[in-house]
């Protein structure tokens, strides 16, 4: 059973900084990519940023410069800084990750609002 865990949304006034924190754990023997999407209410899903296994990143154009994804993996966890936040950025943010030999895995989610 793998279980990730997300925390460190919240609110915050535009301009300000958050950082997410999503840890994974139960049987994991390797993690492939590891990544962050976000739905706003009536849109769909879309990736924000991903890391890969070799440290390879992928940052979604709207986020480039303002955001940096890392991994420890060591912890089995990934992490978002996200700075200089915008009102656009408001949603709900999911950890994903992809577990070589068992697929892929999302979190329940945390709340990330930005006031103007």
């Amino acid at each position: 059973q793998v279980q990730l865990v997300e925390s460190g949304g919240g609110l915050v006034q535009a301009g300000g900084s958050l950082r997410l924190s999503c840890a994974v754990s139960g049987s994991i023997f390797s993690i492939n990519a590891m990544g962050w999407y976000r739905q706003a209410p009536g849109k769909q899903r879309e990736l924000v940023a991903v890391v890969r296994s070799g440290g390879a990143t992928n940052y979604d154009d709207s986020v480039k410069g303002r955001f940096t994804i890392s991994r420890d993996n060591a912890k089995s966890a990934v992490y978002l800084q996200m700075n200089s936040l915008k009102p656009e950025d408001t949603a709900v943010y999911y950890c994903y990750v992809d577990i070589r030999f068992a697929g892929g895995y999302w979190g329940k989610g945390t709340q990330v609002t930005v006031s103007s």
